[in-house]
């Protein structure tokens, strides 16, 4: 008898569970994938950044003449660049598996079902527990009549898999994968083009800081196509054929492919645990229903991460999964949905926690606004990054409602902002508080003294 079993080795199911042991309790991890590690280690943020990471040395090759330094034609070798991303993949889900072990968390392989509570059966063995905890995580979705196929026509698992750079990718969707994908291969050397049915790229981020990062991707090569939706994909002798409705407008349009990339979203996966008929609740979009302790509409049944509502972020899976058993086990768990960071991975980055302008100036909150250009700061210029802005949102006290960066570690910078939020620091104590000097961290400063009034370097 466990005193949990955790459905799915995912951020969130894997924390869960070395955490549960950590705190007495006897566990086991179930996962049929085959490796640990869930969607974000094998097919999503982990082999995403490290083709980002490889794709950006190649960019930078282009532009060390801007530093003096002359080098010969760079080649991009894909199968070598593809070799490194399997590599640290491996290595990682390795990783969990030693710490399952370090942790005396049983591992069970194979695909779960749960016949009835205090219950889950893995290949036709019935496992007994006092609790279970569903983290099975998200997949892709496509758009209606539109077939993912992973050769021609992508999810963000086949674009991370491509064997060689694609003459013409097209992206639907201008959020978060299909940006960094879009660069990934635009720096090898595809011609991108980004389409989106809205009129902006990442919706739900900051729309001034969005612009930014759109202004400085089309600096960096991709083409943006807004306000159009994607209507059918036909495969043609020379490729791919894509028909387009203008929004709003009585007008078709055409765009030829060799590789269409779908990022347009994800669902969370519940399919085949059974959860219908044990009774447990879902929304409308299929996301399971939870209490304040994570619990589902079925006493004994928990569920965090994807498959539950809020932002579909590995961080806040993990946030989701330690806060979960921690309450079982009798402590105090909570999350603050409110200081989530989000993090786009593109060059520059983009990073966003709180509130965004367009919420306040909804909700009718009196607010001001911070802000500092990296190109007025020393490092940013030093390192030829000036691309971008940091942006604060306070309330008339100092408080902080929200914080927006584009630019060069954006990802890294937030987290101060973020900790300020959490803490409940004013903009006053974030711009007393002494910066080094030259940094990039020195905007984040600036901003905060902008939003008072007093910004030196404006």
């Amino acid at each position: 008898m466990f005193d949990l079993i955790v459905i799915g080795a995912g951020p969130g199911g894997y924390v869960a569970a070395i955490r549960a042991a950590q705190l007495g309790l006897k566990v086991a991890c179930v996962e049929g994938r085959g490796s640990l590690g869930g969607t974000c280690l094998n097919v999503g943020c982990i082999p995403s950044k490290a083709l980002l990471k490889s794709s950006g040395k190649y960019a930078e090759i282009k532009k060390l003449s801007d530093h003096g330094i002359s080098v010969g034609d760079a080649e991009v070798d894909v199968s070598a660049m593809m070799a490194r991303k399997d590599k640290i993949v491996d290595d990682l889900t390795k990783g969990i598996g030693f710490l399952f072990k370090k942790n005396n968390v049983e591992l069970i392989e194979g695909w779960a079902t749960i016949p009835e509570a205090g219950k889950v059966s893995v290949d036709g063995n019935i496992h007994e527990t006092k609790n279970i905890l569903i983290a099975t995580g998200s997949e892709p979705v496509s758009l209606p009549g539109i077939e993912i196929d992973e050769q021609d026509v992508l999810s963000s698992t086949g674009a991370l898999a491509l064997s060689e750079v694609p003459e013409h990718l097209v992206v639907i969707g201008a959020g978060v994968i299909g940006l960094e994908l879009g660069q990934v291969w635009a720096r090898l050397g595809a011609k991108v083009t980004v389409v989106e049915y809205l009129d902006r790229v990442l919706p739900g981020i900051d729309g001034e800081i969005a612009k930014l990062s759109q202004r400085a991707l089309s600096k960096r090569g991709l083409k943006f196509q807004l306000g159009r939706a994607l209507k059918t994909i036909t495969k043609t002798e020379s490729g791919l054929e894509l028909t387009l409705d203008r929004v709003g407008k009585d007008k078709v349009e055409t765009l030829s492919a060799d590789k269409v990339l779908v990022a347009v979203g994800r669902r969370p996966v519940t399919t085949g645990l059974g959860l219908e008929a044990l009774g447990v609740a879902a929304n409308a979009r299929g996301f399971i229903e939870v209490d304040g302790a994570f619990q589902t509409s079925v006493p004994g049944i928990y569920a965090i991460g994807d498959c539950v509502p809020g932002p579909m972020l590995a961080h806040k899976a993990e946030e989701d999964g330690v806060a979960c058993v921690e309450t079982l086990a009798g402590e105090h768990g909570h999350v603050d949905y409110g200081t989530v960071p989000g993090v786009v991975y593109t060059d520059p980055e983009v990073a966003s926690v709180g509130q965004t302008e367009e919420a306040l100036k909804e909700a009718g909150v009196d607010y001001t606004v911070g802000k500092f250009s990296f190109m007025a700061n020393s490092r940013a210029r030093a390192s030829g990054e000036t691309d971008g802005a940091v942006k604060v949102l306070a309330d008339p006290n100092g408080k902080v409602l929200g914080a927006h960066i584009c630019g060069a570690c954006a990802g890294d910078l937030i987290a101060e902002l973020t900790l300020a939020m959490t803490k409940g620091a004013t903009v006053e104590e974030v711009a007393r508080t002494c910066h080094a000097h030259p940094a990039l961290a020195e905007a984040v400063k600036e901003a905060c003294l902008d939003a008072l009034g007093r910004a030196i370097h404006a």
